[in-house]
């Protein structure tokens, strides 16, 4: 984890002020990741999403990922994880006009990630989410969705995220269109980790 700024007083400033000044985000630096999961806990969401696809195996292509939204005159703390985790990039969200931190590189979600909420975990039911998410990373990096039985656990447990959330496919429909696993796997042979 890199060091943080601290002011004179023992606090940090998010936009690297060198003292007290009128932007509300200033916080104790001892305990930035610990409000971080705190933040996460209320407006991050942890996402597997199944695309059809042609080129990967199996005619499915799964894209796991970790998002944050805050309101654009109030995104020093995404910019801040940005550069701790050194990784993600931030984007407009045009469904709210947030900005939104997201990461969705695979080696990024299991080894910069995931330790964060390990160390630090969730308070709330998002945990759960946060538990089956991990799972899913973890047998991707370790190539099980490579496998017809992986994969289908892959899809069992991303059925049980986010329960209030939409899906545009079931896991159902998933499972019984799955092909004998003959394609392409990844165009550039890397499983997924880049």
């Amino acid at each position: 984890m890199q060091a943080i700024p601290v002011t004179t007083q023992g606090v940090t400033s998010l936009d690297e002020a060198s003292g007290f000044h009128n932007t509300p985000a200033l916080f104790f630096a001892m305990d930035i990741a610990s409000y971080i999961s705190g933040f996460v806990d209320g407006e991050g969401c942890f996402c597997v999403s199944f695309i059809p696809s042609k080129r990967h195996r199996f005619g499915w292509e799964i894209r796991p990922s970790f998002s944050v939204s805050q309101n654009g005159d109030r995104a020093e703390l995404l910019y801040t994880i940005q550069k701790m985790w050194a990784c993600g990039y931030i984007r407009p969200d045009r469904s709210d006009k947030t900005l939104k931190y997201e990461v969705r590189r695979l080696r990024d979600l299991v080894e910069k990630v995931l330790p964060h909420f390990r160390a630090c975990p969730l308070v709330s039911s998002k945990q759960k989410d946060l538990d089956l998410f991990g799972e899913i990373c973890e047998m991707m990096y370790h190539g099980r969705h490579l496998d017809n039985e992986g994969f289908q656990r892959i899809v069992g447990l991303a059925v049980q995220m986010n329960p209030s959330g939409k899906r545009k496919y079931v896991g159902s429909e998933i499972v019984s269109s799955l092909r004998a696993g003959e394609g392409i796997v990844y165009a550039t042979g890397n499983r997924g980790l880049s």
